[in-house]
């Protein structure tokens, strides 16, 4: 007789059906392991002997073949420990056949035969319940982030000899596994966002602000530079805070992210706060990107949907910075390999920081710049155009005065009341693309900045004049106009008028002014 036990595979974020096939025959004892398995699952055979001969039952003294089905899909990790040991207790006679078929099985075992958590809880029973398998034992540890998926019945298991007295036929054996759920809406509801910065605690820079509270209302790039000191980085990080909670789907998205990378809370599985990337400058391409044999998430994916910040941007090398050109075109990255093509999502808000020349002090009102003309093109010119042109807010943030600094009675603006304005036009964006995939302006494609970037004669007339003064390109002429009906949001404004363009042309390209 041969077995089949459910489990399941991720390839990126696509989860992938595995069936566990168990046969044994009257051979000498050893255990062969076929089906593309890693080192890992070809290691399991010791791990799983231990666990069953620990849990009290007999391991056979047989030729036992497992095959992971199908053949040609590359497994990795040790996820597979669980459902090979129930094939051999299945096969062994410990266990009905019957009652596990519509069942799938994820965990890692001791040697003592308990049961440990294991990495992409979410993605598999997510990818498994598309499939038509609802019924999911887990280890213990991953039961509450699996219990986010609705629709399923979620079975934590801390040991293997749970898993038997779940399915026995014996009465005073059987001890079914409690099945655990979770509200995510309540969960959500209950959760709090904490920040250590608040935009109350920076003394002036108001345009800087009010590019950042635009930034934030359409997840727009966008890039500071100013002298050493001026508060860019301080900015962007107070940019976290205004930033309204993730809906319930983003939350998911979010969560199948992290869960495969291995940063999820056992305790506090779900993200329910936008996440915030730093990146030093010696990063690599693929630690932005992604790589590896079995690619992992990068940088701009684990920023999704939130911010990737990048201070001192030329000082990372070229090709870094180069990498990031597609991801922010499409909103997300492709890593090809020999025997694989991986997508993984990539919608950030990228926020950048850079000092306006070699010393820092170009243009600065206090100190005198010491760099060459020829220095200072050099220096702007390791950022690229079309990287530049994907960025649609450029501003300039001063030193702040001697009074602004020592001038303790100051008043600033809290994070919590522009985070309300934020969220306003936010609840405009969601509900104006509720029929079209998409959360914010920054996502709209040409054909539907057609449709819900319209302007009257007046307004084109002006952005035309803008375009040739301002070297528009076709991708900058349209980064304006979604720019444009962000602005026009953030003031509960229908239509875009001329001084929503006006306010978005002043965002533009100064890094193209004359030295």
């Amino acid at each position: 007789m041969v077995t089949h036990i459910n489990t399941g595979v991720l390839i990126g974020l696509t989860c992938h059906k595995i069936t566990v096939e168990t046969d044994m025959n009257n051979s000498l004892p050893s255990m062969v392991i076929v089906g593309l398995p890693d080192t890992a699952i070809s290691e399991a055979k010791e791990r799983v002997r231990s666990a069953i001969k620990n849990s009290g039952f007999s391991f056979p003294s047989k030729k036992i073949i497992i095959n992971l089905a199908p053949a040609d899909i590359k497994k990795e990790g040790s996820s597979y420990d669980l459902p090979i040991s129930l094939g051999i207790l299945c096969i062994n006679g410990y266990l009905r056949y019957e009652k596990t078929e519509e069942y799938a099985f994820i965990g890692e075992l001791s040697l003592d035969g308990s049961i440990r958590a294991v990495n992409g809880i979410l993605p598999l029973v997510a990818g498994l319940k598309n499939q038509g398998i609802k019924k999911i034992i887990v280890p213990y540890e991953n039961g509450k982030e699996a219990s986010l998926i609705k629709d399923t019945e979620i079975y934590p298991a801390k040991h293997l000899r749970d898993i038997a007295a779940h399915f026995a036929d014996e009465p005073d054996e059987y001890k079914p596994l409690k099945r655990i759920e979770t509200d995510i809406f309540e969960y959500m509801k209950n959760s709090t966002q904490k920040f250590i910065y608040d935009f109350k605690d920076v003394k002036g820079q108001l345009k800087a602000k009010k590019a950042l509270e635009i930034a934030a209302a359409g997840s727009h790039n966008i890039l500071m530079s100013g002298t050493p000191g001026s508060g860019k980085t301080l900015l962007a990080k107070c940019l976290a805070t205004i930033l309204p909670p993730p809906v319930p789907e983003e939350a998911i998205e979010l969560t199948k992210i992290y869960s495969i990378s291995g940063l999820i809370d056992a305790k506090h599985p779900l993200i329910t706060q936008r996440p915030f990337r730093t990146v030093h400058h010696t990063a690599s391409s693929a630690g932005i990107i992604g790589g590896g044999s079995n690619p992992k998430p990068g940088e701009i994916t684990l920023a999704h949907r939130g911010i990737l910040f990048l201070d001192e941007i030329v000082e990372f090398p070229r090709q870094v910075l180069e990498v990031l050109r597609q991801p922010l075109e499409d909103g997300e990255v492709s890593i090809s390999r020999a025997q694989m093509s991986i997508k993984y999502p990539a919608k950030f808000i990228l926020a950048a920081a850079m000092n306006p020349c070699p010393c820092g002090y170009f243009g600065d009102s206090e100190k005198q710049c010491t760099c060459t003309q020829f220095q200072i093109q050099k220096y702007r010119s390791k950022i690229s155009g079309p990287l530049l042109d994907r960025i649609d807010i450029q501003i300039e943030v001063p030193r702040l005065k001697t009074e602004e600094l020592i001038n303790k009675n100051f008043e600033s603006e809290s994070s919590e009341k522009i985070r309300e304005r934020v969220i306003k036009a936010r609840e405009i964006q969601n509900l104006r693309y509720k029929d079209y995939g998409i959360y914010t302006n920054s996502e709209l494609t040409p054909k539907l900045i057609k449709d819900f970037c319209k302007l009257d004669n007046d307004c084109e007339d002006f952005l035309k004049t803008a375009g040739k003064k301002f070297n528009l390109s076709g991708r900058g002429y349209d980064r304006i106009l979604k720019l444009s009906r962000t602005i026009a949001d953030l003031n509960n404004s229908k239509e875009i008028n001329y001084n929503h363009i006006s306010q978005a042309l002043q965002y533009r390209n100064f890094l193209h002014t004359e030295i």
